[in-house]
C-alpha cells in the first residue's frame, strides 16, 4: 500500500523558480517513489505576483487537478496576491491563503487519513493545520524550513512592531515543538533552528536535476541565439526582481564598465521591481544592460549555460536567513557564481571552503564590481570544474529525496 503524503505549501509547480519549484520537484520524486501524495496549495503566480495562465480564469474559487499516474492530487486555493507586496500586504496575503487552507483541509480530515503531513516555511503559520491534523487524525508531521521568515521580515524591515514579531515568534515555537521531524536547507539555519527547540534539526539542502542542468558545450553559439556576440562577456542575474535584493547595484557597476563593449548585463525575471530597475536602466543611458522576461522551463538550462557570470545577490541581513535557490542550477550548469555573502554565514563558507564560486562582501558595489572583473578577465575554470563536481556529488535530487524517504519511513 502507498504511504499517504499531505503537502501543504504556498507555492508549488509549474512556478519555476524559488520555493515553488522545490515543492513540485519533491512531490514528484515522492510520487514516483511509493507515495500517495495530496497537495493543498495556491495558484500560480511567483516571481510575477500575479496569477498566471491558464489560472486566471479559476483564481477566485478552488481547482482540483489530478496528474497522469494518479498519485498526484492537487487542490488550487485561492488567496489575496498583491501586485507590489509590502510588509502588510504580504501579512494579508498569508491570512487569506491561511483561511481558504484551512477550509480545504477541513475537508481532508472528514474524507481520508494521511500518513504524514509536510509543511514547507515559508509562509511558517502553515504549521499550525499540520498541528491540527495530527492531534486530531494522528498522522506525523515534518516541518520544513526553506527561509526563516520572521527573522527576514524584521531584519528586513518588512514588520516594524516588536510585539507582533513576538506573537509570531511564540507562535512558530508552538509549531516546532509540534513537530515530529523538523529539516532544513543550510547549516546556519539549523543552528538557528537548534536555539529555538533545542532539538535535533534533519540536514535537507536543496537539490538539483543534474540529468537536466548540465553544462553544454557550444556556450559562445548559444549567446548568438539571445543576441548576443560570440565574445561578449554576459553578466546573468536571473531570478525575482524585488526592492529589498539591492540590483541597483548592477545598473551602478553597468554603468562605471560602459567603456568596455564587450561586457554585457542580462536581468532574465519578473517581479514588482523590474519595471522601476528597467527605467533607472533608461533614464541612466545603459546600453549595456538588458532585460529579458522568465525563461521558459525546457529553455533554462541553454540559458544558464550562455551567461559567463552569474550574479546571486542578497541582503547583509539575509546571509543566514536564506539561501539562496538559484544557486543550485548555477553550479549544476558549471557556471562561474558570484556571491555576496558575509563572512561568518553560511553561504559564505558553502562557497569559500568548497572553492565553488566567487564570494563579494554584500551591499558593496565596489566589491560587486571588483568580483565581476576577477570572474572575466581571469581564467577561472578550477572554479567551474568544482561547481559542476560538487553538483554532481551533493546536489542530485535522487541523492537528496533519498535521504528525505528514509528519515520520513524512520518516523512513521
Amino acid at each position: 500500500m502507498l504511504k499517504r503524503l499531505l503537502l501543504i505549501g504556498g507555492n508549488y509547480a509549474p512556478e519555476l523558480t524559488g520555493i515553488g519549484k522545490y515543492n513540485g520537484e519533491m512531490i514528484r520524486w515522492l510520487a514516483d517513489n511509493g507515495y500517495d501524495c495530496t497537495v493543498i496549495t495556491s495558484f500560480p503566480h511567483y516571481p510575477q505576483w500575479k496569477v498566471q495562465a491558464p489560472y486566471q480564469k479559476s483564481r477566485y474559487w478552488f481547482r482540483k487537478e489530478v496528474a497522469d499516474n494518479n498519485n498526484i492530487t492537487v487542490y488550487r486555493c485561492p488567496q489575496y496576491i498583491p501586485s507590489q507586496p509590502t510588509g502588510k500586504k504580504r501579512l494579508l496575503m498569508d491570512f487569506s491563503f491561511g483561511l481558504s487552507v484551512t477550509m480545504k483541509l477541513l475537508q481532508q480530515l472528514l474524507t481520508r487519513k494521511i500518513d504524514i503531513v509536510v509543511v514547507v516555511a515559508p509562509p511558517f503559520h502553515l504549521g499550525l493545520l499540520a498541528v491540527l491534523y495530527k492531534k486530531l487524525r494522528g498522522a506525523r508531521f515534518l516541518y520544513h524550513i526553506q527561509d526563516l521568515q520572521i527573522e527576514a521580515a524584521r531584519d528586513l524591515k518588512m514588520i516594524s512592531s516588536p510585539s507582533l514579531i513576538r506573537s509570531l515568534f511564540r507562535m512558530e515555537r508552538f509549531i516546532l515543538r509540534h513537530a515530529d521531524i523538523v529539516s532544513s536547507i543550510s547549516d546556519g539555519m539549523m543552528k538557528k533552528v537548534q536555539g529555538k527547540i533545542g532539538q535535533e534539526v534533519s540536514f535537507l539542502p536543496n537539490w538539483v536535476d543534474v540529468t537536466f542542468f548540465h553544462p553544454l558545450e557550444n556556450r559562445a553559439q548559444i549567446k548568438t541565439e539571445y543576441g548576443f556576440s560570440a565574445t561578449d562577456k554576459v553578466i546573468l542575474y536571473a531570478g525575482a526582481i524585488g526592492e529589498k535584493q539591492g540590483l541597483e547595484a548592477i545598473l551602478q557597476v553597468a554603468d562605471s564598465m560602459k567603456k568596455d563593449a564587450r561586457v554585457k548585463f542580462l536581468i532574465c525575471g519578473a517581479g514588482p521591481y523590474r519595471e522601476q530597475l528597467r527605467q533607472q536602466a533608461v533614464t541612466s543611458q545603459l546600453d549595456n544592460v538588458y532585460f529579458r522576461d522568465p525563461e521558459p522551463f525546457d529553455r533554462f538550462n541553454r540559458l544558464l549555460n550562455m551567461a559567463d557570470v552569474h550574479l546571486v545577490i542578497q541582503k547583509a541581513s539575509a546571509g543566514d536567513l536564506v539561501m539562496p535557490s538559484k544557486l543550485t542550477t548555477i553550479l549544476a550548469v558549471g557556471g562561474l557564481a558570484l556571491v555576496t555573502a558575509n563572512e561568518h554565514t553560511s553561504l559564505y563558507s558553502l562557497v569559500k571552503e568548497n572553492n565553488i564560486g566567487i564570494v563579494i562582501e554584500a551591499e558593496n558595489t565596489d566589491a560587486l564590481k571588483e568580483g565581476i572583473c576577477l570572474a572575466i578577465y581571469k581564467r577561472q575554470e578550477h572554479i567551474t570544474r568544482n561547481a559542476w563536481q560538487y553538483a554532481l556529488n551533493y546536489l542530485a535530487i535522487d541523492k537528496i529525496m533519498s535521504r528525505l524517504d528514509q528519515v520520513i519511513r524512520a518516523s512513521t
